[in-house]
């Protein structure tokens, strides 16, 4: 920091220096005060010492640079918008926190207020401020140096006062960033580190103000959002979407990823911090198991929906404990785009838990990941989807089943040796086996998962990338990641008839990986129409959707879908007829 020269105090000054002495032999806090006529600034003894400013008193001019040089750079902004907007007249005075730089190199947190006096005239004729350092209990987190969670604790009560008083609420929402528990498994928690002060640097840049962004346990943020309505709160969380589509560059790995948001509204939903926090909470996860990067608004209907989840995870623990007892595996169809016949099907997990309700898998499986048992889960899956192919082959021999396959898995050293045991135990081809992941999944950790998939190739099974088109990053899979097969999404076929653009997407995706090896099957494909016009027009490999069946018990399939095909013969099977 350059040297300001030593001013000589100004008359006003002077007759305040009195006070101005008695108030820091009295106080504990940092002062100082500016004539605002004579351009001159006076500070307490301790500014000098603790925080480099160079003298108690200089010009106004190089009091503000000094203080702007030790503010920490993403704040400055920020902080000089509240001073100024009290040195200009449009605030009679400011609160506002911030970081600062101090004599040993340390950024500390500090809380500062300011107010200006007028004269007779109405002019301004002084500004004066305090700050005092925060105390240990509401210190910044060490790794992002956001305020933490006891700072946002805090401003839910103030905020809570204020609508207590007014009568204007606002709404507090929790953000998490998705699969992050990946990242310290495949990296590093220094790696994590990194990601999460990335995350906060970004979406801090984005918020206004009038925003102060909290970093919560783990990799958790808050938000407080005074006066906000659904349209506003859905319009700063797609900002904050936006601003993190670009890929992180760490080191030598480029990471992206996405962060979940759960919102409740006060005071409507609860006066207590407490009470709404954990309804934020509730949110979130329920944003999470909905397939993530969503933002959820909390109801009482969802809360109880949480609620539900809190008491199946024993209830599916119970189950996995008893041989997995209370779950089943459904078959939807898939067939060839241009025959029209039967050349394999999805396997589909379902559970019914212990009161005999069938519960939704966006509801249990992400109980099932969480908690780890996804994996004798997933085991218990393969031996049973490969026994049923083999029994199906002997209808269909070039028949394939296809397994989704979750990221939990996929870490675990025994699944792939599982897998490789039951295929062998029943005498199935590997290349009738296709795992399936999902995107969103596999843009998290390319590395890893190309490792992974590189060996599951060579045993001979087949890799799928299903729900293609719903992440973010769905041109980067094709760069940094070698499947056979991508599976797009309904999303894009529901309005392929009236969209020209979806058209065209699924058309150039088709034609992208056809020219790579790779092979298409589209996913909801409900209408004749849209059939007729994947087929004939974009060329697609083969088709998954209500027209040709919905998911179906193992006998319900062998039923609906192979009995008819072993009744003209296994030379010659059917056509799948299109579901009325």
């Amino acid at each position: 920091m350059r040297r300001a020269p030593r001013t000589a105090l100004s008359p006003l000054l002077k007759r305040l220096k009195i006070y101005f002495d008695v108030l820091k032999r009295t106080t504990s806090g940092y002062l100082y005060v500016v004539d605002l006529q004579n351009k001159v600034a006076m500070t307490s003894p301790n500014i000098v010492r603790d925080f480099s400013i160079p003298a108690e008193t200089m010009g106004f001019s190089d009091f503000r640079q000094a203080w702007q040089e030790i503010m920490h750079p993403m704040e400055r902004e920020k902080v000089m918008k509240v001073f100024d907007d009290v040195l200009q007249g449009r605030t009679k005075e400011g609160c506002i926190e911030f970081r600062a730089r101090t004599r040993k190199g340390d950024y500390e947190w500090i809380e500062c207020c300011c107010a200006a006096a007028l004269d007779r005239e109405g002019k301004r004729m002084l500004y004066a401020g305090i700050f005092r350092l925060m105390g240990q209990r509401i210190r910044a987190d060490a790794v992002t140096g956001l305020l933490n969670k006891y700072r946002l604790e805090q401003r839910m009560k103030a905020a809570l006062d204020e609508a207590r008083e007014t009568g204007r609420g606002g709404a507090l929402m929790i953000l998490g960033i998705d699969n992050f528990k990946i990242v310290n498994e495949a990296y590093n928690r220094a790696f994590g580190d990194q990601v999460l002060r990335e995350v906060a640097k970004r979406i801090k840049k984005i918020l206004s103000t009038d925003f102060c962004l909290y970093k919560l346990d783990g990799d958790e943020f808050g938000i407080v959002y005074p006066g906000a309505d659904e349209a506003e709160v859905e319009t700063l969380y797609r900002s904050i979407q936006t601003t993190l589509l670009e890929p992180q560059q760490i080191n030598d790995h480029k990471y992206f990823c996405t962060v979940s948001g759960g919102t409740v509204f006060f005071p409507q939903f609860g006066k207590d911090y407490l009470v709404l926090h954990k309804y934020a909470e509730a949110a979130l996860t329920l944003a999470k198991q909905g397939g993530k990067n969503k933002n959820c608004i909390f109801s009482k209907e969802l809360y109880n929906r949480w609620l539900r989840s809190l008491t199946a995870r024993e209830d599916i623990r119970c189950s996995v404990e008893d041989g997995c007892r209370g779950f089943s595996l459904c078959f939807q169809p898939q067939v060839g785009a241009d025959s029209r016949r039967i050349i394999g099907a999805e396997a589909l997990l379902r559970w019914q838990n212990s009161k005999g309700r069938m519960v939704a898998p966006m509801e249990f499986i992400p109980l099932l990941e969480e908690s780890q048992l996804m994996i004798p889960v997933g085991k218990w899956i393969a031996d049973t989807a490969v026994r049923i192919c083999r029994e199906w082959q002997k209808i269909v021999p070039d028949f394939c089943m296809s397994i989704n396959l979750s990221y939990v898995q996929l870490r675990d050293p025994s699944f792939k040796e599982a897998v490789r045991e039951c295929i062998e135990r029943y005498g199935v081809n590997p290349a009738s086996i296709v795992l399936e992941l999902t995107e969103h999944t596999v843009i998290s950790d390319w590395d890893f998962i190309n490792r992974q998939f590189a060996s599951l190739r060579e045993y001979g099974l087949k890799i799928a990338m299903d729900d293609f088109g719903t992440g973010c990053s769905s041109l980067a899979m094709f760069k940094n990641l070698s499947c056979d097969i991508v599976k797009i999404d309904r999303v894009f076929v529901k309005e392929i008839l009236s969209s020209d653009f979806d058209r065209r997407i699924v058309d150039y995706t088709v034609e992208l990986c056809h020219s790579m090896g790779m092979k298409v099957c589209i996913e909801g494909v409900e209408t004749q129409e849209e059939y007729d016009l994947l087929t004939k027009t974009c060329k697609v490999d083969s088709i998954q959707g209500y027209l040709f069946g919905r998911p179906e018990s193992k006998e319900g399939f062998e039923e609906k879908f192979l009995m008819r095909q072993e009744a003209h013969g296994k030379e010659q099977p059917c056509h799948v007829r299109a579901m009325r």
